[in-house]
């Protein structure tokens, strides 16, 4: 496989729409695109499981990160995840700042509830600072850190919670891999092509940049699902940054 396949392949769309034929058709026309799709809170709240699987069916084989979030007491996340995990994604998240109770009561029922499902166990990611925040914005909230301080702190915590990842910006990955080792999984949302719009996002970095730093996922929006030809415009990322790491 070369490297244009193989960036492919860690590509993930988010399809962030409450518009059920638009993430439907954007599903169908990235096949072979990308590795995956990522379907949110704004998708899920309209539509739910029903939707979830409607369009994963579009979707020409690829991969399901479902982007919930899960954070509350570990009782409620544990259940649900039994009722999010037999929709057979191969990511799902919670919020790391849940602490490791709720953490680990998530690995546990994603384990449980695709095993009475007969499907394949999410690997289960925390999130940590979200790509939106910067440290003026952790000041406000009484975090007195910098972001990849406390994306450390909440990784290390979700790590030892049995974890199999985090969500993180591509900016803390080079500290990320030294805490926590090469085989912890790395979700990185926030990736923008060198020349486009960062919208809401402050901590981005283009594609290539976030392989050549060792990034397992790369999340991106806008960029792909903004564009006049979605799949020709997520070749293009990964050919691109399949140039940039030469």
């Amino acid at each position: 496989m070369n490297a244009e396949h193989t960036i492919r392949d860690k590509l993930y769309c988010a399809i962030d729409t409450p518009d059920a034929a638009r993430a439907e058709a954007l599903a169908a026309s990235l096949g072979g695109a990308v590795g995956g799709i990522k379907l949110g809170l704004e998708f899920f709240a309209a539509h739910g499981p029903a939707g979830v699987r409607r369009v994963m069916d579009k979707a020409a084989g690829a991969d399901l990160f479902l982007d919930l979030k899960f954070h509350d007491i570990p009782n409620t996340v544990a259940a649900a995840m039994h009722a999010a995990a037999p929709l057979a994604p191969r990511l799902i998240d919670v919020h790391a700042s849940g602490g490791r109770a709720m953490m680990e009561a998530a690995r546990d029922a994603a384990g449980e509830a695709a095993d009475a499902a007969g499907c394949a166990r999410p690997l289960v990611v925390g999130v940590t600072v979200l790509t939106s925040l910067d440290g003026a914005d952790l000041a406000a909230l009484g975090l007195n850190a910098e972001p990849e301080d406390q994306v450390v702190r909440l990784a290390t915590l979700a790590a030892e919670a049995g974890l199999d990842g985090v969500v993180c910006s591509a900016r803390e990955i080079t500290a990320l891999r030294n805490a926590l080792g090469p085989d912890f999984t790395l979700v990185t949302p926030g990736i923008r092509p060198a020349g486009t719009e960062t919208g809401d996002q402050k901590r981005v970095v283009t594609p290539g940049q976030a392989i050549h730093d060792g990034a397992d996922f790369l999340v991106i929006g806008r960029p792909i699902t903004g564009a006049p030809d979605p799949a020709a415009a997520a070749r293009r990322i990964a050919a691109e940054a399949a140039e940039t790491l030469g």
